[in-house]
């Protein structure tokens, strides 16, 4: 197995486990991050965003599968299971990643999912009628970021 590969199979272990120091180490020092729900993030809001993620669900498990990876990029499949905090909803998340790596490390790290059919488990009947509308996409963006800001800010 590709070494970067293994770093990718260590990281979503870790993610089950809670391990945010493990995590952490699989990034480079100013990472970039994005997704359909945070948006672009970069640097230190990076760990932020899995310390608030995993700190805030008592029943995340996440697994991955179809790793694979070269020198410089990586693909993931992985499914997060979690209870969505804000509608106390069961949600199950298909999620494919895309990754770079320098020197070891995660340099970028692209996490795509169908925000309809996890608009649809989180939010129940909103998220079936407006899930597909960039009007719910920006809300729950804005929602995200305003949580990520406020974790931030507790500590």
């Amino acid at each position: 197995m590709h070494p970067n590969a293994q770093l990718l199979t260590g990281f979503y272990q870790a993610f089950n486990e809670g391990d945010l120091d493990a995590m952490a180490a699989a990034y480079s020092e100013n990472p970039h991050f994005r997704d359909p729900a945070f948006g672009d993030l970069y640097g230190s809001d990076v760990m932020a965003m899995w310390r608030m993620l995993c700190k805030g669900s008592a029943d995340l498990r996440v697994k991955a599968s179809q790793i694979s990876a070269d020198d410089t990029s990586g693909r993931a499949h992985w499914t997060a299971v979690y209870t969505f905090g804000a509608t106390g909803r069961r949600v199950v998340n298909e999620i494919d990643a895309n990754f770079a790596f320098a020197a070891g490390r995660i340099t970028d790290h692209v996490d795509d999912f169908n925000f309809w059919r996890w608009s649809r488990q989180a939010l129940g009947s909103a998220g079936l009628v407006l899930g597909w509308t960039p009007i719910l996409r920006h809300k729950v963006h804005r929602q995200a970021i305003a949580r990520l800001h406020a974790f931030t800010n507790e500590k």
